[in-house]
């Protein structure tokens, strides 16, 4: 050091400056060297003056990196990895203050008392080393900085409540992961900050929060290191911490190192507390505001003139303790801790014999336990290592390649790829020094690569978990007032700036549940103010779509392809349904109008067209008197009406009037008046949709399946279902109204009184089984006697023949082919006839075969079933609610037995004028030949 070398401490809180200060004294000298105390600080700092001298004169050195071009003139270190005896002109370190830690101290005061530039020396730090800076170095000069900006304290604070471009402080790993999910659910995400994250990592994070990405920044006390970030706000989350022996309080002094990150240029910052940390007491906050702190007493200190000689002369010359009262002998480190251990085995001890393999052992010793494991575990590795240096002079290549890739693997969780982190850390830290590997330059990039990658997963694995980057993007360009760009996909999925928000379906928004609280508001914040356009163009869309990409649903539900956009509601009428559309409020009173209206159309069109007999019919204005009144009943009824509500009216219309009617294709069966056009089935799926909205049911039940002639009958069905239908409810079954019209008809002709049996026909046009036939004629009012016989069979007879040559049958024809053919009565029976044998063919003796038991057949016989109705003199129905006889709920009319083809009359009335033949009836000319018959 010469004598123009001036030694300077540049003292003052955070925001001063200092760190920039040092880099541009560096700069103007030819060399120079700069100590930082943190690996991630060293980073930063080898940017900035790449950025400005180029990375051809600049060197990094950490443990754990070694960048040093051939011209370097700057070297930016660790203050552990700071080269010794370089002669550079400008020497300085930063974060002097440090000399008070328990781990690191010692380095930083021997730094403090050995490390000179050969023309200035810079000591930056904290205003609590004048005093012993003043002491141990005399000739030092002093320069004090103030502040930059003020630094407010703002008491405690909820995390939920806390502004954006704030920084929450914790002093765990497992405090920070647990605030930062918190933040996530709360404000759309946070970067997270650490000291044991690799500075890929750590830039990556940090390059999220500066670009905002995020609004928050969850960090260990390493923030407090000289990081200049954007912070407005500093809230700590707890007051306590584990400096590695034990829990203890922070100190004002710490605190205000952190807090200052708050603020930054001429920016104001402040400071609070948040989540379980008390508040602060009002002499720290104070002592915080105003940067007044007690002085650092006593350095940490140990010997740097180490005995190399034997094993035993170095561990006493680590532990020998300091002549000055200043200085106070460190704990026991790391290091010296392993050397003992190590020294305690017979086989490091006999390999360090002489000063050379001491001084191996040291170095070996002084790797750092990145991993963290335990100490006995630590140990074990470096001894692997001595043993490999000290034998052959250099570590194997295949159990360093075994060593690294082991943990060259990228999957796993957080605390997965932190741990091979640190293990990776150890390789890069044995890859650096010199003289340890075949091809140092080799193994450093192996090791530098995979530190990259499983940085690079870290970070994605830390944003999956504490960034919901769609919930950050969208607040952001809130927060911006920009426009939000909306896209929606074929599938409805709705994206506002790329990222997925939810669903447009129809034109209802759907948002994607799994956004919860805060972050759900600022989800449908976004995508409505982004969706409003996209609302309009769908809207003009659907107004524009054919019918055929509309329907309604058996619920009343009307439907846009696969989207529901309006139910169906009571009209002031059956055959007038309006529509209820489903439109977002934010949509607009334009789009839900557009929508109702185009809604409208739609069904007003499903009516006209399937319902189309019933509007001709209310529109006839030809009818008048009981055609008229009739006509309304059938309207009201929706097509379909039991012909023994309307008995009375029935018998009323005359010739004419039914002629009217039937014109309208109303037909008057024996059960049911209806119109056959309306039991197909679009017309009957819309009828029971307009009966359950003007009903005022709550569940619309579905109907049949089409085709059908029968099918179950539904037992809690609401009454009117089975009609409304176009079936008939008659025992377990329910048959259609048309087909059960036809079976009157055929029941009419037979005899009801003395019995019957069903006919082939009459199952067949029903579809159904014996059995089931008989439960659906009692149904109707029969009774059905079940009864067993002998089932008979029928023989088809060969043809008698004239002649025994005609008789002859080929040989490959049987002689007679006899059928089992069940009938529904006796059925005679011809003599079966013989054919005679072929001659040729000679006749097998005759063998008695037993008598089988005969096959028997179940039969049923319908007779009418019901009682007969009483009825007054005057044919009016009796006023005890007896129904008239004859017609409705009457007996239908059949042939007596034994009445051959004569027609009798079984009633008891003196007879009726004969009606006039209705001119309208297509077989009205065919009944007036009859008539004059």
């Amino acid at each position: 050091m010469t004598a123009q070398s001036r030694i300077i401490a540049v003292l003052g809180p955070t925001n001063t400056g200092k760190t920039t200060y040092a880099i541009e004294r560096m700069l103007g000298y030819r060399t120079g060297v700069i100590g930082l105390p943190l690996r991630l600080l060293a980073r930063e700092v080898y940017d900035r003056i790449v950025a400005i001298r180029g990375p051809s004169v600049v060197a990094l050195v950490t443990g754990e990196e070694r960048i040093v071009p051939p011209r370097t003139q700057y070297w930016v270190c660790t203050v552990e990895a700071m080269p010794e005896g370089m002669g550079c002109d400008f020497l300085a370190v930063d974060e002097i203050q440090l000399c008070d830690d328990p781990e690191r101290g010692h380095v930083f005061t021997d730094r403090l008392l050995r490390a000179r530039g050969l023309q200035e020396t810079l000591f930056m730090g904290a205003d609590t080393m004048r005093g012993p800076i003043a002491s141990l170095i005399p000739d030092a000069q002093f320069v004090a900085r103030a502040r930059m900006s003020e630094l407010t304290y703002s008491g405690a604070k909820k995390i939920s409540r806390m502004r954006p471009r704030s920084a929450i402080v914790g002093f765990s790993v497992e405090n920070v992961y647990a605030i930062a999910e918190l933040i996530r659910r709360q404000k759309g995400g946070a970067a997270v900050v650490m000291g044991a994250l690799s500075p890929r990592t750590r830039n990556a994070q940090v390059e999220m929060y500066q670009n905002g990405d995020v609004d928050y920044l969850v960090a260990t006390d390493a923030i407090g290191m000289g990081l200049n970030l954007d912070i407005e706000h500093v809230a700590f989350s707890s007051l306590v911490k584990f400096d590695g022996t034990r829990m203890r309080m922070l100190q004002p002094n710490e605190l205000a190192q952190i807090a200052g990150r708050a603020g930054r240029g001429m920016k104001s910052g402040t400071f609070g507390v948040t989540g379980e940390a008390p508040p602060l007491l009002d002499e720290v906050a104070r002592a915080i505001t105003d940067h007044r702190f007690p002085s650092v007493g006593k350095l940490q200190w140990r010997n740097p003139k180490l005995q190399m000689g034997r094993l035993d002369a170095l561990i006493a010359s680590l532990e020998q303790p300091s002549h000055d009262e200043r200085l106070v002998k460190s704990r026991e480190a790391d290091d010296l801790r392993v050397l003992k251990t190590l020294a305690a085995e017979a086989e490091i001890a006999a390999r360090a014999s002489d000063a050379a393999s001491v001084k191996l052992l040291w170095d070996v010793c002084r790797i750092p336990d990145f991993r963290g494991i335990s100490h006995a575990e630590h140990a074990s590795l470096l001894n692997s290592i001595y043993c490999f240096l000290h034998q052959s002079g250099q570590i194997p290549d295949e159990w360093l390649g075994r060593q690294i890739q082991r943990i060259d693997r990228i999957e796993g969780d957080i605390d997965t790829l932190s741990k091979r982190l640190a293990f990776i850390r150890t390789w890069t830290y044995v890859a650096q020094r010199s003289g340890w590997s075949s091809d140092e330059s080799d193994w450093r990039s192996q090791t530098r690569a995979v530190e990259d990658r499983l940085s690079d997963a870290l970070h994605e694995r830390l944003t999956q978990r504490f960034v919901d980057r769609r919930t950050s993007v969208l607040l952001r360009r809130l927060k911006q007032k920009e426009a939000l760009l909306a896209e929606v996909n074929d599938k409805g999925e709705v994206t506002v700036e790329g990222e997925f928000v939810g669903r447009l379906e129809g034109f209802r928004f759907s948002q994607d549940k799994s956004a919860s609280g805060n972050e759900a508001k600022t989800l449908r914040t976004a995508s409505i103010a982004a969706l409003a356009p996209h609302f309009h163009l769908r809207a003009d869309r659907f107004y524009n779509a054919p019918d055929t990409e509309i329907d309604f649903t058996e619920q009343g539900g009307l439907m846009w392809g696969e989207y529901a956009v309006g139910k169906l509601v009571s009209g002031p009428e059956a055959l007038k349904p309006q529509v209820q559309a489903f439109v977002d409020d934010v949509a607009g009173t334009e789009v839900a109008e557009k929508v109702t209206r185009r809604l409208q159309h739609f069904i007003d069109r499903k009516v006209a067209l399937h319902m189309e007999p019933l509007l001709n019919l209310q529109r006839d204005e030809s009818l008048s008197g009981m055609a008229r009144g009739f006509a309304f009943r059938l309207i009201e009824g929706l097509g379909l009406i039991p012909r023994a509500d309307v008995a009375d009216e029935v018998k009323s219309l005359d010739q004419e009037a039914r002629g009217a009617l039937r014109k309208h294709g109303i037909r008057f069966g024996q059960f049911t008046i209806f119109m056959p056009l309306l039991l197909k089935p679009a017309p009957t799926r819309l009828r029971l949709v307009l009966w359950s909205l003007a009903a005022d049911h709550q569940e619309f039940p579905e109907a049949p399946p089409p085709g059908l002639v029968t099918v179950p009958s539904v037992d809690h069905a609401p009454a009117g279902y089975h009609l409304m239908s176009g079936y008939r409810a008659s025992g377990t079954r329910a048959i259609r109204i048309d087909m059960l019209e036809r079976l009157a008809d055929m029941l009419r002709s037979e005899d009801s009184r003395g019995g019957f049996e069903a006919k082939a026909d009459m199952l067949s046009i029903t579809g159904m089984t014996l059995e089931q036939f008989s439960d659906l004629m009692q149904g109707l009012g029969y009774k059905a006697e079940k009864g067993e016989r002998e089932k008979v069979k029928v023989v088809i007879a060969a043809p008698q023949v004239a002649n025994e040559a005609e008789a002859e049958t080929p040989k490959d024809v049987p002689a007679e082919v006899p059928a089992e053919v069940p009938t529904q009565a006796p059925v005679e029976v011809p003599t079966e006839v013989p054919v005679e044998t072929p001659s040729e063919v000679p006749a097998e003796a005759p063998q008695e075969v037993p008598a089988a038991a005969p096959e028997m057949e179940v039969f049923y016989t319908f007779t009418w079933g019901r009682v007969r109705q009483q009825r007054s003199a005057d044919s009016r129905p009796r006023k005890d609610g007896g129904a008239p006889k004859g017609k409705g709920k009457g007996k239908p009319r059949g042939k007596p037995q034994g009445a051959g083809n004569k027609a009798q009359n079984f009633s008891a009335r003196p007879s009726k004028p004969e009606k006039k033949i209705d001119p309208d009836n297509p077989f009205a000319a065919a009944l007036m030949g009859f008539t004059k018959k």
